[in-house]
């Protein structure tokens, strides 16, 4: 079970919001949907993100993911220390 954690910074540029999140081992987002797509990317520690019966596990060196709109996912800190970001457009 993931225990949600709330973002750090949360910022809007140009009509862009971007969420930035820190979170320990076992913290992220439990599973929900949007009805927008968003990308999400980890800068630091390693995430899982689970959607639609699919695993990806994610580094600072892995391209972002988008998550589709109305597709249930959850986002997931692998170790102590992770941050990521969520990027989207309402």
């Amino acid at each position: 079970m993931v225990v949600a954690v709330d973002p750090v910074f949360a910022t809007s540029y140009g009509g862009v919001w971007i969420s930035t999140y820190h979170a320990g081992k076992g913290q992220g987002l439990p599973q929900h949907s949007h009805t927008y797509e968003h990308l999400t990317q980890c800068h630091a520690g390693r995430c899982v993100i689970r959607k639609e019966g699919r695993e990806i596990a994610i580094t600072k060196n892995s391209s972002p993911i988008n998550l589709t709109a109305e597709e249930w996912h959850e986002i997931e800190a692998l170790e102590d220390g992770t941050v990521f970001v969520n990027t989207f457009k309402l």
